[in-house]
């Protein structure tokens, strides 16, 4: 799955508060902490996405788990195995 947001658009400043040793070692490391958190907040977004995903769709999925259930699969007379 592709990013669910604009990756053209510009980047924003933002503030936040990180653990003081982890930054330290993260700056040591020469870790490029904006591409970090935009990877981890890219995965969690997806992750978030998904899961919303699912819950809108829970119905739909209810649905067509009782009519296979009654039903069967549309390719049980066909298989051969």
């Amino acid at each position: 799955m592709g990013a669910t947001f604009d990756t053209n658009t510009g980047k924003k400043a933002a503030n936040l508060t990180v653990n003081g040793d982890l930054l330290a070692k993260a700056k040591s490391l020469k870790i490029n902490l904006s591409a970090t958190l935009e990877r981890a907040l890219t995965e969690e977004v997806l992750e978030k996405e998904r899961e919303q995903w699912k819950l809108d769709n829970k119905a739909g999925f209810e649905a067509y788990n009782s009519y296979r259930a009654k039903h069967g699969l549309f390719n049980d007379r066909m298989r051969k195995f």
